[in-house]
């Protein structure tokens, strides 16, 4: 009887929106513009959580950066607190390595400046040369698209060698192999031993590798005098991965002692060093995102509002018009709950109509946004989808609740007079 009543509640609806189709398209648009604006917003956000927490990836969670500035604070607010501070310098880096017991690997890395990149009649200009240390590659999730790292010997000797960024290879050499090219720096010949794959353009650049000339950074003291740094611009850090298993938070104390005692800082100083790790991004990602999806169930939530009362009309309308037939169902025995059931499911079959639509046009759009920004993969997720069908669902029945009560206590007898 149920699955009857099912099939026939559906079929009524199919009716409904066929024989009235101008005042069906008109009542459901509430709806259908209510599910796109709450699940258009809730998938763009997920979409952009997505590219920025994929960025975030490379950075690793068990990871601490040692630097002169902090995540959570401006630099431009606190100038004169920053420009205090000392510089990270690589004495530094050797005393972490030296004296930690809690890293597993210890990573130094340095930008010497904007260089312009020369390779025949071709030139890269604007390239970012930037000196790493040797086990910068175990830290970062930095991948090859041709070539490889520098070996110890290279790295020990501060051979002439050089890694490009996919912007400055593709520039230089267009479809042309580079490996084993020599190209010109500075004056100086570098040869050319790998190419790392593209970056992209995420929506926070954690570390973007596309327009670096990367050298060891035996090599870099060569070429620049990396001592005398830019106070207030210096892009210079240390990445200290913990061994498996470790506490970031006992190695943040270890690394607190270590820096304090190189730094010769008396107990009643503050830090003239900043400790950042991926769990300060994450929090603060977390408020904003929340924030956005606040934001769109309000926008969503008027429109969703707007359209469940034009539902509830139709279905006034649909149990005027149907009196009588609900006066004969009910003399001839039905049950006011079965009543309530056929016009309830009625209600929930137009809404989720609606919520279809609604999602059609979110996948729609996100079709389009990602054509125009090929940067970004926007997508319609399945429990996105799951979402607006029972958003629909429960739309439905709040819509159709009173008209269906309405018609489920009619007396037959009254309502075959009308």
């Amino acid at each position: 009887m149920f699955w009857r009543i099912l099939s026939e509640s559906a079929a009524q609806a199919l009716q409904q929106l066929n024989a009235n189709r101008l005042r069906s398209f008109l009542s459901l648009l509430g709806i259908t513009i209510g599910i796109f604006c709450i699940i258009g917003v809730f998938s763009a956000v997920d979409s952009l959580e997505n590219n920025v927490r994929s960025s975030f990836d490379k950075l690793g969670e068990d990871v601490i950066y040692v630097a002169k500035f902090s995540w959570t604070e401006d630099p431009g607010a606190n100038w004169y607190k920053y420009l205090r501070r000392p510089a990270i310098t690589y004495k530094d880096y050797e005393k972490i390595r030296e004296r930690s017991q809690l890293t597993d690997v210890v990573a130094f890395y340095t930008g010497i400046g904007m260089r312009t990149a020369k390779y025949r009649s071709t030139s890269a200009e604007r390239s970012y040369l930037f000196a790493v240390s040797e086990d910068f590659s175990r830290v970062y999730d930095m991948e090859m698209t041709k070539g490889r790292y520098f070996s110890p010997s290279e790295y020990r000797y501060g051979a002439n060698k050089v890694i490009l960024g996919a912007n400055v290879a593709e520039a230089l050499f267009g479809a042309v192999d580079p490996i084993g090219k020599t190209i010109k720096v500075s004056g100086r010949k570098l040869e050319v031993i790998g190419v790392i794959d593209k970056t992209g353009e995420s929506l926070v650049q954690v570390m973007n590798f596309d327009p670096i000339l990367m050298i060891s950074y035996e090599l870099g003291r060569k070429m620049a005098n990396l001592n005398n740094r830019n106070q207030f611009f210096d892009n210079t850090s240390i990445a200290v991965k913990a061994k498996p298993g470790i506490d970031l938070n006992f190695l943040r104390d270890e690394l607190t002692g270590i820096l304090r005692s190189h730094h010769s800082l008396k107990p009643t100083q503050e830090d003239d060093f900043s400790l950042n790790q991926l769990s300060i991004l994450s929090n603060i990602l977390d408020g904003f995102f929340s924030v956005l999806n606040i934001l769109g169930v309000f926008i969503g939530g008027f429109a969703t509002l707007v359209g469940m009362f034009s539902v509830a009309n139709i279905m006034f309308v649909s149990v005027k018009e149907r009196t009588r037939i609900i006066g004969v169902k009910k003399a001839l025995g039905a049950k006011s709950g079965f009543i309530l059931l056929e016009f309830l499911i009625e209600s929930v079959v137009l809404c989720i109509l609606g919520g279809l639509a609604g999602l059609a046009l979110v996948m729609i759009a996100l079709a389009i946004i990602s054509q125009a920004f090929s940067s970004f993969e926007f997508i319609l997720s399945a429990n996105n989808v799951v979402l607006g069908i029972m958003l629909s669902v429960i739309i439905g029945v709040f819509a159709g609740m009173i008209p269906a009560l309405q018609a489920a206590r009619m007396d037959p007898v009254e309502a075959m007079r009308r």
